[in-house]
């Protein structure tokens, strides 16, 4: 009985915990794409001459904003554009409704004669494909630099890890691309600069699990310099501050291995706040991938992003920042659930 309800009593925590985030979820996705669409307003422009060409008549550009429902107050407009995206659509199974699920429609671009939705489609495997992988070796890096720098504090391998901790600091994802894209590309011809591989399909030769990862080592490389860097040196400082705690101390007084006390007590501590950071994180190196898709000429979110910024397409503008802002939601709300789970003192503050 007691256990009962104990896993109800934490159960509630969790459930509550979880309405708390989700409600946050939904206010800061209503504000970051209202923002966008305001701001979009308030930057000169001349779309209407963009939509119906330099060489239209004023009646001509006049019909094309109101075709385009520009002519519209800015609220009625991304009022406009909000219902498109949630409203409510049935799924059926043969000619059954089983659940309903929002539309998604993320409209059509101003300048481009295709739908948004398939071009955001196309794009986000290849910024996936570099942020989860440069996550990946951005942690491969930063652990084992910060762990063994710790447990070894002013040695050789200590300074030399500080070393590259403040050389992928300093530097600036784009220089770091161009080296990398000069050295390991142009002149040893180790690696291709350019291009992009589909893990799937293969198509002029290049395509399949190995080619997307050749192709992909220098932007995974340059994209995790930075926050390899930045973890080495939180995982080094958390190490160090674990191994003076006294529960520590007690285990190795009890006669623990020190394998086990490292293992057991001073790393799961020590690595509580990279799972924090990592949520964070994610979000911010999202953001960054602009950089490294421009350098490798990847035809991800960013470059998509850039070209529909110079070409004033507000939809595909929305449509990158939606789905860039869902994810980062999403994704930030798993990272709370876990450290939750971890950390019971989360959910029940």
């Amino acid at each position: 009985m007691a256990l009962y309800k104990l896993f109800v009593h934490g159960g509630g925590a969790m459930l509550r915990y979880l309405i708390r985030r989700v409600l946050w979820a939904i206010v800061l996705f209503v504000v970051v794409t209202l923002v966008t669409y305001v701001i979009f307003f308030l930057v000169p422009n001349d779309l209407a001459a963009k939509v119906a060409g330099q060489g239209s008549s004023q009646q001509q550009r006049a019909r094309a904003i109101h075709r385009l429902g520009l002519d519209r107050p800015v609220y009625v407009q991304y009022a406009k554009f909000m219902w498109l995206l949630i409203k409510p659509v049935p799924v059926h199974i043969g000619s059954v409704p089983v659940f309903i699920r929002p539309n998604g429609n993320l409209g059509y671009s101003f300048v481009r004669a295709s739908s948004v939705n398939s071009l955001v489609k196309s794009a986000a495997p290849v910024t996936a494909s570099l942020v989860f992988g440069g996550v990946i070796v951005w942690l491969l890096m930063a652990l084992p630099i910060g762990i063994l720098s710790a447990l070894r504090p002013r040695s050789l391998l200590d300074r030399t890890s500080m070393t590259f901790v403040l050389i992928g600091i300093s530097a600036h994802p784009i220089w770091i691309g161009l080296i990398f894209a000069y050295i390991f590309g142009f002149k040893l011809g180790w690696f291709p600069i350019s291009n992009y591989c589909d893990f799937f399909n293969s198509a002029g030769g290049c395509g399949g699990p190995a080619q997307w990862a050749y192709h992909m080592v220098l932007p995974w490389l340059t994209y995790a310099i930075l926050f390899a860097a930045l973890y080495a040196r939180m995982v080094r400082a958390n190490v160090m501050e674990a191994m003076t705690e006294d529960y520590v101390r007690t285990a190795r007084a009890k006669g623990a291995p020190e394998s086990r006390v490292l293992r057991s007590h001073v790393l799961r501590n020590a690595l509580l706040p990279v799972v924090t950071m990592l949520g964070m994180d994610i979000g911010i190196g999202l953001g960054g991938a602009i950089f490294t898709e421009t350098i490798y000429n990847l035809p991800g979110l960013g470059k998509l992003l850039l070209r529909a910024i110079g070409e004033t397409d507000l939809p595909i503008v929305m449509g990158v920042v939606v789905f860039a802002t869902f994810a980062i939601i999403v994704f930030n709300l798993l990272i709370d659930l876990l450290y939750a789970w971890i950390d019971p003192r989360i959910r029940l503050s």
